[in-house]
């Protein structure tokens, strides 16, 4: 799963890096190493042109915008719902009502600098987190849903993360993962156009798995309300996963 993770990139590092244009009137996000559920999280969408009657012209772009984390289908009663649906299974999206209409078409990339999971300790009660980021500090982009929600200005835009089968050594610390997209992917991902969700959301290449970083980090990143670069330092005295070999 993907409960937590961190973003630290500036609005203007993002549009360079995923080749996208700024949604109009949206303010920065500040940095945040400990993004939680519900919270505002930058996405790439592709976003439709249109000519100044409002009709499609048939052409597009890379869109960074700020949505809200909890996916809120259009025909949801109320906004609620979203509390519930941060996470949307691979196995699932073409056949969830939630997820199966923005799986055909309204994908997005989520960028993070990495997320965070939990394992059972060895030595003592409770769980140890785990950062996993990539070694040489390149952004990651989740695949990620979008929708919206309501009309004209109370508009509410949202996402979800797709969580896929753990790959790798990461198996050592959760079942579950995020789906990381590497850079080749992330246009076939974002096009309208391809319907293939199944081929689209392929497992995250071994090699992407091999190249991320498993560090164990403090537990002061258990509560949502701390933030800050120190969530992400290293831990140094750190037994492994239950049950698992050591990772470092």
């Amino acid at each position: 799963m993907c409960g937590r993770y961190a973003a630290s990139r500036s609005p203007d590092d993002l549009v360079v890096e995923f080749e996208a244009v700024r949604a109009d009137g949206q303010a920065a996000l500040p940095a945040d190493y400990n993004v939680a559920p519900t919270k505002d999280v930058h996405v790439v969408r592709w976003k439709k042109e249109r000519d100044p009657e409002g009709l499609p012209t048939g052409g597009g772009h890379r869109e960074l915008r700020v949505v809200r984390w909890g996916l809120v289908p259009s025909w949801a009663k109320d906004v609620s719902v979203g509390n519930r649906l941060l996470n949307a299974r691979v196995e699932s999206l073409t056949e969830k009502p939630a997820f199966k209409k923005a799986a055909a078409s309204r994908r997005c990339l989520v960028p993070a600098d990495g997320w965070y999971e939990w394992a059972k300790r060895l030595d003592a009660p409770g769980k140890q987190p785990y950062y996993v980021t990539p070694q040489d500090g390149s952004v990651l982009a989740f695949a990620g849903l979008w929708e919206v929600w309501g009309r004209g200005d109370d508009r509410l835009y949202t996402c979800t993360i797709v969580t896929s089968p753990a790959v790798g050594a990461l198996t050592e610390i959760h079942e579950r993962m995020p789906l990381v997209l590497p850079p080749d992917r992330w246009a076939a991902w974002l096009d309208p156009q391809r319907e293939d969700v199944a081929e689209l959301a392929a497992p995250t290449p071994p090699e992407v798995v091999e190249m991320l970083e498993l560090r164990p980090v403090g537990t002061t990143v258990n509560n949502v309300a701390n933030n800050g670069p120190e969530l992400v330092a290293r831990a140094e005295t750190v037994s492994a996963p239950a049950d698992q070999p050591a990772l470092f």
